[in-house]
């Protein structure tokens, strides 16, 4: 999986911290029981939610590589519509279409 250039940089001045982050998020992946899919799309989710356009896009684009499709993707963003508003909504819609070439 290929990171942003500012996380490889972190990585290399603090491997220490960005290695028990990853370690971190292997431990919380790892203690419930929701599956990868389900991961993948509560964490774009969360980052549509929390207003994230950089973590929005790295976790589409996580989800796309293990094959969720695009039309998933779409309507994890249009269910904020009734939680985080109609302007949520389309940001976070817009920020997926940023990957589609919309």
């Amino acid at each position: 999986m290929d990171y942003p250039d500012a996380y490889e940089k972190l990585r290399k001045q603090y491997p220490d911290v960005l290695g028990a982050y990853e370690k971190l998020g292997n431990v919380a992946r790892l203690a419930g029981p929701l599956t990868e899919r389900e991961q993948r799309l509560v964490k774009l989710a969360l980052s549509i939610g929390a207003g994230l356009e950089g973590a929005t896009h790295s976790h589409a684009r996580r989800a796309l590589e293990v094959g969720i499709g695009r039309e998933d993707l779409q309507h994890v963003a249009l269910l904020g519509v009734t939680t985080l508003g109609f302007p949520s909504m389309v940001r976070g819609m817009t920020w997926l279409n940023d990957l589609f070439e919309i």
